[in-house]
C-alpha cells in the first residue's frame, strides 16, 4: 500500500508535458507554490489534476478520503479491480513513490521511479467528504495487483498511467480495465533508500 510519494515537478513541466499529450491544463489565477517534495504522506495537501467545468484543472487537495467509520484511518489507497469509476477521476502527479519491507522498525525503504520518464501520474479519485472540522475535498490513489517489478516488495501496486492514457482516464473514453493495470516488467526502476 503506497503511503509515501514525492513530487519534484516544476510549473513549466506541468504546462509543457500536459500540452504535449493534448491536455490544456487550467491553473489557479496565481501560480501555485510548487516546492520540490521528497515525501508526501497521508493527510498532506498535494497537487492533482481533475476535470472541472471548463476543462482539466490543477488543484491541491488533501491525500486521504475521510474514514468510513469513526476513528478509522484516512482512505489513502483504493482497490480498482472490478469497479467502475464514472465520476471523480483524477491524475496525481509524482516523481517517485516508496514501499517498505521488513517486520521491524526501521523498515527498509525502496524508491520506485518510472523507467522512461522523469515523472508520471497515478490514477486516482477525488471527492468531497466530511471531517469533524467540516467538509473537505480529498483524493486517494487507485491500486491493482502487483506487476513483476513490484511483486518482490508488496502485494499491491499503485496504478501508474502512461502519458498517452492521461486524457482517457480523465474523460472516461476507455474502460477502466484497459487503464487500471500493473506495469510491465522493466517499466519501474527500484533502488534502496539509504538512511
Amino acid at each position: 500500500m503506497c503511503a509515501d510519494y514525492g513530487n519534484k515537478i516544476g510549473y513549466r513541466d506541468y504546462v509543457d508535458v500536459f500540452r504535449e499529450v493534448g491536455i490544456e491544463l487550467r491553473f489557479p489565477p496565481a501560480i501555485p507554490n510548487l516546492e520540490p517534495r521528497e515525501d508526501i504522506r497521508p493527510t498532506d495537501v498535494a497537487p492533482i489534476i481533475r476535470s472541472g467545468p471548463d476543462g482539466p484543472e490543477f488543484v491541491q487537495l488533501r491525500w486521504g478520503f475521510p474514514p468510513f467509520k469513526p476513528k478509522g484511518p484516512p482512505v489513502i489507497n483504493f482497490r480498482s479491480e472490478g469497479r467502475r469509476f464514472e465520476r471523480g477521476r483524477c491524475l496525481i502527479p509524482a516523481s517517485h513513490f516508496f514501499e517498505f519491507t521488513g517486520e521491524k522498525y526501521p523498515k527498509t525503504k525502496w524508491r520506485f521511479t518510472k523507467a522512461d520518464e522523469d515523472w508520471f501520474c497515478f490514477a486516482g479519485l477525488w471527492r468531497t467528504g466530511e471531517l469533524p472540522t467540516g467538509p473537505v475535498e480529498a483524493f486517494t490513489l487507485l491500486t491493482c495487483a502487483p506487476g513483476p517489478d513490484m511483486q518482490p516488495y508488496h502485494d499491491r501496486e499503485p496504478v501508474v498511467l502512461d502519458r498517452a492514457d492521461w486524457a482517457a482516464w480523465l474523460d472516461l473514453t476507455r474502460p477502466e480495465a484497459e487503464l487500471l493495470k500493473p506495469r510491465a516488467a522493466g517499466s519501474l526502476n527500484v533502488e534502496k533508500v539509504e538512511r
